[in-house]
Parts: C-alpha cells; structure tokens; sequence
C-alpha cells in the first residue's frame, strides 16, 4: 500500500466543504471548529499510519507538538492512541479541555527543543505551528529526532500566499504583513494574535518541501484540505503558494 492510498480514498470534495464550513466557527465556536479538525485530523494520521506501515495505530504513542488547548487529544485517545501534547504557552493550554481531568497528557516545552529522548514516540505530529515560530524548519528536525526509526512524522502548516495565510487578517496579508497587521490594529484597536513578524511568519510551500526532501526521510506531500483530484497542485511550482493553502509534509525516520 502507497503512503497516502488509505488518506486518498476519504479525501473528497464532501469532506473538503466540511471543513471549510466548520472554520467560520474558528473565533466564535473553538470547541466546534477544532472538534471537526481533531476527528478529521486523527482519521488521517491514521490513514497515513496504515498506509506507510501496514499496521493498525491502536497502541502507538502520538506526539501532538503545539497541542494548544488540547481540543486534539479527545480524538485520538478515541482512535486506540496514547496522546501526549506540547505547548509553550500556558494562556493556550488552560483555554480549552487540556486542563480538564482525563484530557491526555501536556507538556509545557518548546517544540524547538522537545524533552524527550530520540526516538521515544511512534508518531509526531504539528498541525497549523510552523508557520508560528521563527526556525520552522528546527521544529521539524526536532519532530524526527524524537520519532523512532519506521514511525511517523506529519508535519501540517498554512502556506503564507495561500488564502488562510494571514490568518485573522484575511486577505490583508497580501498587501505585506507588517501593513496587515498594522491596519488589523487601527480597526480592532489590538494587535492580531497571529501577528505577523513575532507569532506569524511567512512560510513557503517551497521551503518546506526543500527541508523535507533534506532530510531523506519525505514519503508524501500533499495539500491537507483538498480533495484527492487537487492534489496535483502540490507539484506545480509557484502556483502551488497560492493554491495549496496547507501543505502536509509527510515524513519516516530511518
């Protein structure tokens, strides 16, 4: 079985639209949103799971690096996983079930330097964080060194040309981030939590698979809330930063 051939096959046009209506509850609903992301999220790593493996992921560790508010861990405790969340900051993970009894366990650490030892967990996964820290790509040397030989690595960020790229900003960030940010604090009268320069960075598609491809470790790369027949624009330099919207780079250490 091909890596993403499990993944393919519930990657429809139904479940693109799906996602795509639950974001519009992002700010005024977070348990909803993020509820549909973390069931469609723990589906695919999965999926990912069983197609790089051949195996079931029920009884595999699961390393969630910027777990937040720990909305995740519900989903894949329900998939047969043992979950462990990292999050450097504290306001995030008391802002959601993270701080609940029975919610898994978190970590307050930095995803850029995990503590945990090589190879101490099955599968690492950074959903929507890279494009929040300055040396992304640390993150995801950091992400392979703590996953065991023949496990899994998925890393999963919004791409800075894409429409989602300036996130609460909108579309602003087209007109260049530092100038977003700036007319999203004249209108709101506040900084955007996402701001652009010290919590938001502009992270490319190409960069991110140049980093992968780096390491020798990149089985798959695709756009994560595209249907399966838009996944050619994955390959399709420079249309791809604007297109692609979140890329999922996925990764097996050796």
């Amino acid at each position: 079985m091909r890596p993403l051939d499990s993944f393919a096959r519930r990657a429809t046009l139904r479940r693109s639209a799906g996602l795509l209506g639950a974001f519009r509850f992002e700010q005024s609903d977070p348990a909803r949103f993020y509820g549909a992301l973390a069931a469609d999220t723990a589906a695919m790593v999965a999926d990912l799971w069983a197609g790089t493996t051949s195996s079931p992921v029920a009884g595999r560790t699961v390393l969630d690096v910027g777990g937040g508010p720990g909305y995740f861990s519900a989903a894949f405790e329900a998939a047969g996983l043992t979950y462990l969340g990292v999050e450097p900051d504290p306001t995030e993970m008391h802002a959601g079930p993270a701080s609940e009894p029975g919610s898994g366990m978190f970590v307050r650490a930095s995803g850029l330097a995990l503590p945990f030892a090589d190879g101490s967990v099955d599968i690492c996964l950074s959903s929507n964080v890279a494009e929040h820290v300055r040396h992304p790509w640390r993150l995801g040397n950091e992400m392979l060194r703590v996953t065991r030989p023949g496990g899994l690595v998925v890393l999963s960020y919004t791409v800075w040309l894409g429409p989602f790229g300036g996130h609460e900003m909108g579309l602003t960030h087209y007109l260049g981030g530092a100038r977003a940010a700036r007319r999203y604090t004249r209108r709101h009268g506040h900084r955007p939590k996402n701001d652009y320069g010290s919590s938001l960075f502009a992270v490319s598609a190409a960069d991110g698979l140049q980093w992968a491809r780096s390491t020798g470790a990149l089985v798959a790369a695709y756009p994560r809330y595209h249907p399966r027949w838009a996944w050619w624009m994955t390959k399709v330099p420079g249309f791809r930063e604007f297109a692609v919207s979140n890329l999922v780079l996925v990764l097996r250490p050796t």
